[in-house]
């Protein structure tokens, strides 16, 4: 019987990526001994839909940029070809259906910990998939249905997309935040104004 593969899954906007991002995957792979952590951009986000999000076309470019010199990390755009809000439920559903040999962990940071009972169909969700928590700094762990909740801690960067696009707004340097490769594509493509 072939051994089934441990697959982790990072959902996010990544707009930018950087290298929180990166290092959440690293340390959830080698914490969880995970076979590979693929990335899952989302193209509407149910807790972001009134905001702007950068155009998908970039996004997929800078994660790409950002992921290709790590073997175990993979680009997985399921939740771009579906219609509407991308929840959690329907992706999960979807990758089970066509990776019958995955295990599949969901990789979420303590704050989304808190907001699970607030997720679409988060009873059914539970049965599918164990989710790794990541501590992050601010959040308590709180009081919540722990039954599939792995907790790992991470060292702490204090980052965010939000950030990094905020200093871009004002001109300030992005470096040392993200990947060279990434900050050179949106320099030279000019992704945030």
């Amino acid at each position: 019987m072939k051994k089934m593969k441990r697959i982790g899954l990072l959902g996010g906007t990544f707009d930018p990526p950087h290298y929180g991002h990166l290092m959440i995957a690293n340390e959830a792979s080698w914490q969880c001994n995970l076979d590979e952590v693929w990335f899952i951009p989302a193209k509407e986000p149910p807790h972001k839909q009134m905001q702007n999000i950068t155009d998908v076309k970039h996004r997929l470019s800078m994660l790409e940029i950002a992921i290709n010199d790590n073997d175990s990390f993979r680009l997985c755009p399921i939740e771009l070809d579906q219609e509407g809000p991308s929840y959690t439920i329907n992706t999960i559903k979807r990758l089970r259906a066509n990776f019958e040999q995955h295990i599949f962990f969901f990789i979420i940071g303590a704050d989304m910990v808190q907001d699970l009972p607030n997720w679409k169909d988060i009873d059914e969700l539970m049965t599918l998939i164990t989710f790794i928590g990541v501590n992050r700094q601010g959040f308590e762990r709180g009081v919540t249905d722990e039954r599939n909740i792995h907790y790992i801690d991470v060292p702490q960067i204090a980052i965010s997309s939000t950030i990094l696009r905020q200093r871009l707004k004002k001109n300030k340097s992005i470096r040392y935040f993200l990947p060279d490769r990434v900050r050179t594509y949106i320099e030279e493509n000019e992704v945030y104004g």
